[in-house]
């Protein structure tokens, strides 16, 4: 009678059973723990300042940044949002890119580029916003200055209070 039928198979004896070697089985730990990793939103390299969109908490932004609906105010006031003061300047929040253009207007347009969906940044030097993954260049206005995007970004409309202290960004 074999360890099988006594129901005893050690767990090498019935990995062997399977053809698996120890080897094989250790490169399938780790690159599953590795390929966990991957996904990680801890990588993006656009990380959202504003963790719970809506919520809120300590940055200084409230209301919706993420979705159709964009209804949302920044405080200039708070610490995270001090590139805002500057020209050349930029936050992302939720779904949104806000920036302070070189000539020191406000804007805010989407942050995902419409060729295959990756994250734009604004440019002060070309005072245009630009994807890294493909090459994309938009104007302020959102308008594609070079491809491959063929469609414009999603633009938000930018009201800024009469002390200057809050940013409203509406879809």
């Amino acid at each position: 009678m074999n360890s099988i039928e006594k129901g005893s198979m050690k767990r090498g004896e019935f990995l062997r059973s399977l053809g698996l070697s120890t080897s094989t089985l250790m490169a399938f730990y780790c690159l599953g723990t590795t390929m966990t990793a991957c996904g990680s939103k801890d990588d993006d390299p656009n990380p959202d300042p504003d963790p719970n969109p809506g919520g809120g908490g300590g940055s200084g932004i409230t209301g919706t940044t993420t979705g159709t609906a964009i209804n949302f105010t920044v405080d200039m006031a708070n610490s995270n949002n001090t590139k805002l003061k500057t020209n050349g300047g930029f936050i992302i929040t939720g779904d949104v890119l806000v920036a302070k253009t070189t000539a020191g207007s406000y804007i805010a347009l989407s942050k995902i580029c419409t060729h295959e969906g990756n994250p734009v940044a604004y440019r002060s030097g070309s005072n245009d916003i630009f994807c890294q993954t493909h090459g994309s260049t938009f104007s302020i206005a959102g308008a594609v200055t070079n491809g491959p995007a063929a469609t414009p970004l999603k633009t938000y409309t930018v009201t800024v209070s009469t002390d200057g202290n809050t940013l409203t960004v509406k879809a």
